[in-house]
């Protein structure tokens, strides 16, 4: 016997029963996005190794470490992508969407990093994005946090996540910054780790977002990035927490909240979550106006998020709100000579006339214990019988499997009858 061929590692199957809670995230996600106006855009899976060399950065551990990357038959450098943002920008600029136009983009789908599995985080794992360009006010930027906020009370999450907000201000307040940081860790060298060593000189605000407690420690008396803000980053954060406050939405300002990708400016915010035993993110973006330049294109504004759809759904069952609908409404139970073709025929006929309804036809043959056991197991709520008298008749039996009453209807009032049902 040849052995058998398993999954890659940190890449996973999703199961028929689990994809109905898949479902119930996705679809979610889709109302909320589509009621704040924002439309779908889909990108390859699959960019020239380049662009997020440009994009993310070269000394980030994405870049560094992470990617899946190979030499196709041409020769040339592909990259399975990491994250959304950098494609999404580069149809922008190649499809004509950004220069002196607003877009507010949205896409969903498969991202790719070769880091050791864990629960809740995978090397093929599923994220939604949000991306919105030609826009620079605060405005947008609350925008986008209400719509994650609104995210949460739809899912009922919303009492398990909290807010985290900071600005790291523009490119040279950073480059201000940076090199005080330097200065205060060189102080401490002996404290830090290996790599908070290799991050010292190459992306020090990294170090800020170690999960070291003995450097968390010593990072207390740490300069403070806020100090050495542009005035128009300090106006643009005050902006948006005055907009945040009048939604009513709380939010906690943390200094060492920096994001892990290069191109991120002015704000930066997560939501964060206790309730996968760790401290977890569920989600997390900013601004980034200088990426569109950076790619190529015209400076624009642009600012959005990104959350993993693994961790949604592992919140969702940690919580037990993992409540979804049985994937069929309706079974439909044959007995007798031609019994079958009748209900094939009848069973096109209730799907042309009822939208939504989701039906399933016994096969296979077998008592009506043995069809009805087959109905229970589905989850179906009602079972339609049809035997060769009801056949004969033009009538079906209707089994509310429920409550176990029943009654008998004529075919022609089994559609009205079931779009009232389900």
């Amino acid at each position: 016997m040849s052995k058998t061929i398993q999954a890659i590692r940190g890449m996973n199957d999703c199961l028929p029963t689990q994809s109905p809670l898949w479902h119930k995230v996705e679809d979610a996600v889709k109302n909320v996005v589509s009621s704040y106006g924002y439309s779908e855009i889909r990108m390859p899976i699959v960019e020239v190794t380049n662009l997020f060399k440009r994009a993310i950065g070269e000394v980030t551990d994405v870049v560094e470490k992470e990617m899946y990357t190979f030499e196709d038959r041409n020769g040339d450098s592909l990259t399975l992508r990491p994250e959304g943002t950098a494609g999404c920008v580069r149809a922008g600029i190649e499809n004509g969407l950004i220069y002196n136009q607003e877009q507010r983009l949205w896409y969903m789908g498969p991202m790719f990093r070769h880091e050791r599995p864990q629960k809740g985080r995978y090397r093929q794992f599923h994220q939604v994005g949000v991306e919105t360009f030609g826009l620079q006010g605060p405005d947008v930027d609350a925008e986008l946090i209400m719509m994650t906020a609104r995210l949460w009370r739809e899912l009922g999450i919303d009492k398990h996540v909290r807010l985290e907000l900071n600005s790291i201000g523009s490119v040279e307040s950073r480059a201000n910054y940076r090199a005080v940081l330097i200065e205060f860790l060189e102080q401490h060298i002996d404290v830090l780790d290996e790599d908070c060593k290799r991050r010292m000189y190459t992306n020090p605000l990294r170090v800020l977002d170690t999960k070291n407690r003995d450097i968390q420690a010593i990072l207390v008396d740490a300069p403070q990035l806020a100090d050495y803000l542009d005035d128009d980053s300090k106006e643009h954060f005050s902006g948006l927490c005055a907009l945040l406050d009048a939604a009513g939405i709380k939010y906690q300002v943390n200094q060492r909240l920096v994001r892990g990708l290069d191109y991120y400016n002015k704000t930066v915010f997560e939501w964060i979550t206790e309730s996968l035993g760790a401290q977890g993110t569920v989600c997390a973006g900013g601004r980034y106006d200088g990426l569109v330049e950076q790619l190529g294109g015209k400076p624009s504004p642009a600012v959005g998020f990104a959350m993993g759809l693994e961790r949604l759904v592992l919140m969702l069952e940690t919580l037990e709100l993992n409540d979804v609908r049985n994937a069929v409404d309706v079974y439909l139970v044959t007995a007798g000579e031609g019994t079958l073709i009748n209900g094939m025929k009848l069973a096109e006929e209730l799907r042309e006339n009822v939208p939504g309804l989701r039906l399933m036809t016994h096969f296979g043959g077998g008592n009506f214990k043995k069809q009805f056991k087959r109905a229970d197991k589905v989850g179906a709520s009602i079972a339609l019988v049809l035997g060769e008298n009801e056949v004969s008749e033009n009538t079906v039996v209707v089994k509310d499997l429920t409550g176990g009453e029943q009654q008998t209807l004529a075919q022609s009032e089994l559609a009205a009858y079931l779009a009232n049902a389900i």
